[in-house]
């Protein structure tokens, strides 16, 4: 077996045999149909087209059932959490999402295209006796035209759910979601995130005039064998209620601004406070709406605090329409920059003009709030793919404080208790202590890469790598930041700014470029030595490797993982989420 397919192979196992259990049901359901109907009258007449799609429209009902699942999301941030998260890979959840989309799509032409183009075709043009003898019992007297078939219940609710399907399956295509293509006024409106969302609510009718078309069916006349309705009933409650939960949930998760803060890059930051029920882990996501921007819009973010801040924190970077708008409208009530200061235009509780209302729902599940699990963490992003990093760190750092806290205390308190009160104590308090420290840092060292073109987005967590280097006195936490813009260190074009930084650095503890205590390294990260060095520096570790940005870099350091996987004691873990 080719080393290729063998880092397949382990890279992909989850979602292999994920996807070919649901490739065999599908495979299963239409071979059933089409053999059950190849035993009716019918098929005399309308022939292997009827079987076609009778076999379609079976896979179609179990698909537009399984599709509402992985959009489940409180559902799946419980079910990641079980053991079923060790051969489920629930943070592919959007993919199989779209993969089921695409298998509705192909079963949809082989139905609609197979009866409209055939099985009608042939019904319409058979002999009168060769209809009497096989059909009258399910069409009824006398034979239906073309127009008949269409116009009937069947019909109309299937060409409707057609027409609703390609409108909502089209806007939901990265080119139109992306705004990647550029239209005319007035059809820009169809492009752009707002589309996509808007014309998702179409399945809501969609899914009413499935039910009933499931209802009215020519050939099927006991009503518990319309089994349409049996496909849809669970996910769709399940469904229902959990949006249900998250309109009233997000009621009740009434937050208050308490700052605001637009950096360089259109990069807004949102802090706000923490309601008393809000639980959640470092690197979770949450949902937030602007009532003000729309009251129906929804959008995730990544947890920027962390959990034992008494805030709760988002960055949110100007990407598409709603952000636009998020960001104009929070740029009329912050304050001009004042002079002397960061030059930032700030807002805060005290700011003169009202702060516009948020409303948040979750934590929901992602993959860096695994890192708890792992002896050392390697945490790559790439510009705004920071954020669910910044948590993790911070978290971490709480943690580094906390526990030397409690060793000083520990220490005080062994000095100040006489010699029979220590050794009376002596099975409690020192075994709990220790066995306390080493279930809160597991980690034991953290590695931070950060990769982005413009300078000006250090200033987003500047306050965050300064705490870092100010307190982390152990060096449990090593931050690395990278500007892309630049040229590499030992290129002769970029010898003045490096020379001039590693003075100042070394004058002022200060780098000139990110404004931090944390050096700025030039060009991109040589990533085959970065991994080299952790797995010679922590032999017989299981290393986290979490990363977020853009594709391409996912598959060379998933590769690069594998690669060292099979050369040495140390075990790199890789997961990866895409903004």
């Amino acid at each position: 077996m080719s080393t290729k397919l063998v880092y397949y192979l382990e890279e992909n196992w989850k979602r292999i045999w994920v996807v070919s259990l649901w490739i065999m049901v599908m495979i299963g359901l239409f071979t059933w149909k089409f053999f059950q109907y190849k035993q009716k009258s019918a098929f005399k007449v309308m022939g292997y087209c009827l079987l076609t799609a009778k076999g379609a429209a079976e896979t179609l009902k179990f698909n537009m059932a399984l599709i509402l699942m992985p959009v489940c999301r409180n559902t799946i941030t419980w079910l990641r959490s079980t053991k079923l998260g060790l051969f489920v890979p629930f943070d592919d959840n959007i993919n199989f999402h779209k993969t089921i989309a695409a298998a509705i799509s192909i079963g949809v032409i082989l139905h609609v295209g197979n009866h409209l183009a055939c099985d009608f075709p042939r019904l319409i043009s058979s002999s009168n006796d060769k209809y009497k003898k096989f059909l009258k019992n399910d069409f009824g007297s006398p034979k239906p035209t073309y127009i008949d078939l269409v116009k009937g219940t069947e019909g109309v609710t299937g060409v409707l759910m057609v027409i609703f399907m390609a409108i909502a399956f089209t806007l939901a295509t990265r080119w139109f979601r992306r705004n990647l293509i550029k239209l005319p006024k007035p059809f820009d409106r169809i492009t752009g995130f707002n589309a996509f969302w808007y014309s998702h609510h179409l399945f809501v009718i969609v899914y009413v005039l499935l039910i009933i078309h499931g209802e009215f069916l020519y050939l099927v006349h006991i009503w518990y064998r319309r089994t349409t309705w049996m496909y849809l009933a669970v996910p769709v409650l399940l469904y229902a209620g959990e949006r249900i939960l998250r309109f009233f949930r997000s009621g009740f998760s009434t937050v208050r601004l308490l700052k605001v803060a637009i950096y360089p890059g259109g990069v807004l930051t949102l802090q706000m406070s923490k309601p008393p029920q809000f639980r959640y882990k470092s690197g979770q996501y949450m949902f937030v709406q602007c009532p003000a921007v729309s009251p129906f819009e929804w959008h995730p973010f990544s947890i920027t605090s962390a959990p034992g801040d008494d805030y709760l924190s988002v960055h949110i970077r100007q990407l598409g329409d709603w952000t636009q708008a998020l960001k104009r409208l929070f740029s009329e009530v912050c304050e001009p920059p004042v002079a002397g200061k960061s030059g930032l235009l700030r807002a805060d509780e005290a700011t003169k003009k009202s702060l516009p209302k948020l409303l948040i729902d979750g934590p929901y599940g992602a993959p860096a709030q695994d890192y708890s699990k792992y002896d050392v963490l390697l945490l790559v992003g790439l510009g705004i793919g920071a954020t669910p990093f910044i948590s993790i760190l911070k978290d971490l750092l709480n943690n580094i404080v906390k526990m030397e806290e409690q060793a000083d205390s520990v220490s005080d308190t062994s000095k100040a208790s006489d010699v029979s009160v220590a050794s009376s104590n002596e099975s409690t308090t020192p075994n709990r202590v220790p066995s306390k420290r080493k279930k809160t840092l597991k980690t034991t060292n953290a590695y931070f890469y950060w990769v982005t073109r413009e300078q000006g987005s250090f200033d987003w967590f500047k306050g965050v790598m300064n705490e870092v280097a100010e307190l982390d006195q152990r060096g449990v936490i090593e931050m690395h930041n990278y500007l892309t813009s630049v040229y590499e260190e030992g290129d002769a074009r970029s010898a003045l700014i490096t020379m001039v930084q590693a003075l100042n650095h070394a004058k002022n503890g200060v780098d000139i470029v990110s404004g931090t205590r944390v050096r700025t390294h030039f060009a991109r990260p040589k990533w085959k030595n970065v991994l080299s060095k952790l797995s010679s520096k922590h032999c017989n570790a299981r290393i986290g490797v979490f990363y977020c940005g853009a594709p391409v870099l996912a598959k060379e350091l998933s590769k690069l993982c594998y690669e060292l996987n099979q050369k040495g004691s140390t075990k790199f873990e890789f997961h990866k989420e895409h903004f």
